[in-house]
């Protein structure tokens, strides 16, 4: 007999959250593969997620151009403009989101890579963002995915026992490390396939 679940931690950007920093490079290159170049190359993953451990952006941008001078004016366009990679929620999995929550069944959380200072900026813009019971954010806690400490600490935080809960992430990474942690995940790739996922675990819409 599985057990029930009573809690679900969502991760945000990828599943309720289009972010994208396509969105601004594709306005200042002229061509996809030099997008994907620089942001394969110069700004990559690895660097923002620097900052989404904690890192000042100011530090994190100077860093960099000191490494690339060549590159100073792309590189600052990155926080800069970081807005503009907000490209809007997604409807689908934030109906799910919503659907859930209006049964008053389950306790919701979410646990994100994201900056501090550019999470303030998400919270102003998706109202959906205030439904969560809790949010841990990376960048305010110091530690991020997939690091076994960043799921031990939503679990203490927010009192969740692992075998009652399940994680959502569109990152294979992240949900391997919350399922070492002993928290069953799904690994997210599309609305439909979350519905899917989730009535396989029992929970009805």
């Amino acid at each position: 007999m599985t057990t029930a679940i009573h809690s679900i931690l969502f991760d945000l950007g990828g599943v309720l959250i289009d972010w994208n920093p396509r969105y601004v490079y594709r306005t200042i290159f002229n061509t996809e593969a030099e997008t994907e170049w620089f942001l394969q190359n110069i700004c990559t993953h690895d660097w923002n997620e620097q900052q989404d451990a904690g890192q000042p952006l100011h530090e994190g941008t100077e860093q960099l151009v000191a490494k690339h001078p060549a590159w100073e004016a792309e590189i600052r366009a990155y926080y800069k403009r970081w807005p503009e990679m907000l490209g809007g929620a997604l409807p689908g999995s934030v109906d799910i989101f919503k659907r859930l929550k209006e049964q008053h069944r389950y306790t919701f959380y979410a646990l994100t890579n994201w900056s501090a200072e550019t999470f303030p900026i998400a919270l102003d813009r998706y109202d959906f963002l205030h439904w969560f019971d809790g949010i841990l954010v990376s960048g305010a806690e110091k530690v991020r995915k997939p690091f076994p400490a960043y799921y031990a600490l939503a679990l203490e935080r927010f009192r969740l026992k692992p075998s009652e809960t399940i994680f959502i992430d569109d990152n294979l990474r992240n949900v391997e490390a919350a399922r070492a942690a002993g928290i069953k995940s799904i690994h997210f790739q599309s609305a439909e396939q979350l519905e899917a996922e989730l009535s396989k675990e029992n929970i009805a819409f």
